[in-house]
């Protein structure tokens, strides 16, 4: 997309959304990926929090719905996703640094406010596919002090979660590997569910809703 278009509206979203979800959409059919969505994602402001499995995550809820996401750093510099990644708004994060981590709160915050989404893995990092880790509850500090609403979505890949472990990174593979081993994999569904979202209004405080959201997940997994 080019400056030309960023002001260029269809409907209620600007023309460059469109073409973020249709380009994640045809980068996942390039992979072999039935793209199937349960559940409706929340118009306007709010917080999407999802289980995270590889770097094809992103994409797959770019193809759904737009949200900036947080990610780490590195994922800028990786191909064809890293400027998928850029020109979807996403929000870089220096791992380990508290200064980095504290811009991206605030940053989180001010788009909230503003009438935009966020999308962010609670879990930090992929862990292999096997199981959904914990929940860092500290970034569901810009949804409460928002007061916007936090929407947990779960992601499964092939049937009833049964490729969780193909889809993520083996021990030891980069992000090369990965997205070469992929191309060669055979076809398979790829479920989006977007679950009742969570009103931040009226919560028991952050570590209350990072772990509603983390049961509705581990509970639409195993469904």
């Amino acid at each position: 997309m080019t400056p030309l278009t960023d002001g260029i509206r269809i409907g209620d979203e600007p023309l460059r959304y469109r073409v973020i979800r249709a380009w994640s959409a045809g980068l996942m059919r390039v992979f072999g990926f039935r793209l199937r969505r349960f559940g409706t994602p929340l118009p306007g402001a709010a917080l999407f929090v999802a289980n995270h499995v590889s770097w094809t995550d992103i994409v797959v809820l770019h193809s759904q719905r737009m949200m900036g996401f947080v990610a780490k750093r590195e994922i800028s510099g990786w191909p064809l996703v890293g400027w998928l990644a850029a020109r979807g708004e996403t929000i870089f994060h220096q791992r380990g640094s508290t200064e980095s981590l504290g811009g991206v709160l605030h940053e989180m915050l001010a788009r909230l406010r503003a009438g935009r989404s966020v999308g962010v893995f609670p879990e930090g990092r992929t862990r292999g596919g096997e199981a959904v880790g914990p929940f860092h509850a500290r970034i569901f500090l810009a949804a409460v002090e928002a007061g916007a609403p936090v929407q947990p979505i779960a992601l499964r890949y092939g049937a009833r979660g049964s490729a969780q472990t193909v889809v993520a990174f083996g021990p030891g593979e980069s992000f090369f590997g990965n997205f070469l081993r992929l191309l060669g994999e055979p076809s398979r569904d790829a479920e989006v569910h977007f679950l009742a979202p969570i009103a931040t209004v009226d919560a028991e405080g952050r570590r209350r809703i990072a772990e509603l959201a983390r049961d509705r997940i581990v509970a639409a997994m195993a469904s």
